[in-house]
C-alpha cells in the first residue's frame, strides 16, 4: 500500500531549465547596454559644438562640453549594463560544463572587459576637445593636460580591445557550436565592417597625432561605435531567441 501524508514520496516538479530562466536577463542587460551605447546620436538634434565628421565620440563627454554630463552618464550606463550582462553569462557558463566552450568563454570575457572599460571612460573624461580646440590639442601634445587624458586613452583602448574580442569570439562560437542562429548568420558581416572601421579609425588617429589633419576621424570612430552597438543588439536578440534551447 502506498504511503501517504507527511512521508509520502513526492515526484520532482517540472521547472524550466536554468538557461531558460536566466539567459533572458543576459539578453536584457546586453540589449539595454547596446541602446545606451548609441546615445551619441543625440548630437543630431542637440547642439554640442562639435563636428561629427572630425571629432572623437569621447569629446562629447569632455568636461568643457555643455552636454558632457549627459554623455558621461550614458557611457557609464552602457558600460555597467554590458559588464553585468557579460559577467552573468560567464557565471552561467561556469555552472554548466556543456556551455564552457573556449570561444564562448573568451567572447563573454571580452564583452565583460568592454563594459568595465566603457564605464571607466565615464569617470576619466577628457578635459577639453582636441579636434575642436587647437589650444587643447597643443596642450595635449605638450603633455600639459590632466592625467585623465592618458588614462582615458588606456580605458578606451581596453574597451575597444574587449569589444573586438567579444565580437570575433562569440561570432565564431555561434557558427562553430551551432548557437545563436541570428548571430551566426549576420555576425560575420558585422565583424568585417567593425574591422574596417577600426582600421580607418586607427589610421586617422595616427595621422591626427602626426599633425596631418583629422582624415574624417569622427566619422570612422562613429562607425566603429555604431557597429559595436549593432552587434550587441544582435547578440541580445540571439540570446533571447535561443533562451529555451
Amino acid at each position: 500500500m502506498r504511503t501517504k501524508g507527511l512521508y509520502a514520496r513526492r515526484e520532482p516538479t517540472a521547472r524550466p531549465a536554468p538557461s531558460a530562466r536566466h539567459t533572458w536577463r543576459v539578453a536584457a542587460l546586453i540589449g539595454l547596454g547596446a541602446t545606451a551605447y548609441t546615445a551619441w546620436v543625440l548630437e543630431v538634434v542637440l547642439s554640442t559644438g562639435l563636428n561629427p565628421i572630425e571629432a572623437y565620440v569621447s569629446e562629447l563627454a569632455a568636461q568643457d562640453r555643455p552636454l558632457g554630463g549627459l554623455f558621461r552618464a550614458t557611457d557609464f550606463t552602457a558600460g555597467l549594463l554590458a559588464f553585468a550582462g557579460g559577467l552573468l553569462a560567464l557565471v552561467r557558463l561556469a555552472r554548466y560544463p556543456a556551455c564552457r566552450r573556449p570561444w564562448a568563454v573568451l567572447g563573454w570575457a571580452g564583452v565583460t572587459l568592454f563594459g568595465a572599460a566603457t564605464a571607466a571612460d565615464a569617470w576619466l573624461p577628457l578635459s577639453c576637445a582636441p579636434t575642436a580646440d587647437p589650444e587643447c590639442a597643443a596642450r595635449e601634445t605638450a603633455g600639459l593636460v590632466p592625467a585623465t587624458h592618458q588614462a582615458h586613452a588606456v580605458s578606451s583602448s581596453l574597451a575597444m580591445a574587449g569589444a573586438l574580442t567579444g565580437i570575433v569570439a562569440l561570432t565564431v562560437a555561434a557558427r562553430r557550436y551551432g548557437w545563436f542562429a541570428p548571430l551566426a548568420r549576420y555576425g560575420p558581416a558585422l565583424v568585417a565592417l567593425e574591422l574596417l572601421a577600426t582600421v580607418w579609425t586607427l589610421t586617422a588617429i595616427a595621422l591626427f597625432t602626426a599633425g596631418r589633419g583629422t582624415w574624417a576621424l569622427g566619422a570612422g570612430r562613429r562607425l566603429q561605435v555604431l557597429f559595436v552597438a549593432l552587434w550587441l543588439g544582435l547578440l541580445a536578440y540571439s540570446v533571447y531567441r535561443d533562451r529555451r534551447t
